[in-house]
């Protein structure tokens, strides 16, 4: 059944697969342009046979220039965009024994500068109309630093941060904002995690509470609901509490530093090691 959703265009990168992929999938039965970006061409021309409403524009975002470009084709080609959805992340496993400058580096580069490239031609589009949306997709992992995050979490606590400082001034400008922190979604990206995910929910429900969240133009989209309990209360909590929390979970997990990980690098489109996996969000 077709629900009435409050934009005619809409643009999501990081859509070739997890949330972006399904949310673009969702939306496209509803709204008549789903504009869906990301590295793999192939894999969002498999995306548009699914529906004539999704139109692919290929990009990377680390690509500044590029982004700039395919805003302006996507508003070109269809008119105004009424909803951003920026979406692209990496996950890179990260501890003190495989620290790497250069993974932090990428993780930053792709997670924080990635939606800032988008962001940039987003925003000044909508401002000067006067309308429009922009939901940035962060983690619950941005509330607090996670064991294995040391890469990934400062990425979305940036984000966080950057929503925070952007939001009144977007809003008297007539244009929304949300933040978007998930917990762990069952994605080809956790699928092959070995470790507990407690409150983990499909894809399928992740998209839906995303969808009618950004219908109700709220602020701060979080699920599941226990998750985000858990973690909002880490964030304030005392320190000594915090670290004994969990140093406790990550030694029933499994997941400490205690050597070299194996796979501890990237994985080809970003996903986790054999073994490892995405904190919440990923």
């Amino acid at each position: 059944m077709r629900v009435n959703r409050p934009w005619k265009c809409v643009w999501i990168t990081g859509a070739s697969s997890g949330i972006g992929r399904e949310l673009a999938l969702l939306l496209a039965h509803e709204v008549a342009i789903v504009a869906v970006s990301a590295r793999s061409a192939d894999k969002l021309k498999e995306m548009q046979a699914h529906h004539p409403a999704i139109k692919p524009y290929p990009l990377d975002v680390m690509d500044a220039d590029r982004v700039a470009q395919v805003f302006a084709a996507i508003e070109r080609d269809h008119g105004p965009v009424d909803l951003a959805v920026l979406n692209a992340g990496i996950w890179q496993p990260m501890l003190v024994s495989d620290f790497s400058a250069d993974n932090a580096k990428t993780s930053m580069g792709v997670n924080y500068f990635g939606v800032l490239h988008a962001l940039q031609p987003v925003m000044r589009a909508m401002t000067a109309r006067g309308r429009g949306h922009i939901a940035i997709v962060s983690s619950v992992a941005g509330y607090r630093g996670l064991m294995k995050g040391a890469a990934y979490s400062p990425t979305k606590a940036a984000l966080i941060s950057l929503c925070e400082a952007l939001y009144l001034s977007l809003k008297r400008k007539g244009v929304k904002l949300t933040v978007i922190n998930p917990g762990f979604v069952k994605t080809p990206m956790t699928d092959v995690n070995t470790f507990p995910m407690p409150f983990i929910v499909p894809v399928e429900e992740a998209v839906q509470t995303i969808a009618n969240g950004l219908a109700r133009g709220k602020y701060e989209i979080v699920f599941p609901l226990r998750m985000a309990l858990l973690m909002k209360m880490l964030r304030i909590v005392p320190n000594r509490v915090f670290f004994w929390m969990i140093g406790r979970t990550s030694e029933r997990a499994g997941t400490g530093d205690t050597g070299p990980q194996p796979g501890g690098g990237p994985q080809p489109g970003g996903g986790p090691p054999p073994g490892g996996g995405p904190p919440p969000g990923g």
